[in-house]
């Protein structure tokens, strides 16, 4: 197995992430060539909780140009990963 810190990158946090928070849903950014056992093991590994169900979704990097000269963002994979019901919280803000 892979070390679980290299398949899980970050969390991602915005409004509707947040919102899922309540529900026990977490959303990460996840290493693209992850797959569901991968991450759900990794999420267990590092937060010590039971993960019921992962859900995963590729987003293809977009087009971007720098004057006459274009590329392409790198592609991301992002994981919803749902907490069992006797799982605790898993707490981003501690310090803030």
């Amino acid at each position: 197995m892979k070390d679980p810190r290299d398949i899980i990158k970050r969390p991602v946090i915005t409004e509707a992430t947040a919102d899922a928070m309540a529900d026990k849903k977490y959303t990460f950014e996840v290493d693209v060539k992850a797959n569901k056992t991968e991450i759900k093991q990794a999420v267990e590994v590092i937060f010590g909780v039971e993960v019921e169900k992962v859900n995963t979704s590729n987003k293809k990097g977009k087009f971007r140009r720098m004057g006459r000269y274009g590329g392409y963002r790198p592609n991301r994979k992002k994981a919803v990963v749902k907490l069992t019901a006797d799982s605790k919280e898993l707490d981003f803000f501690e310090g803030v």
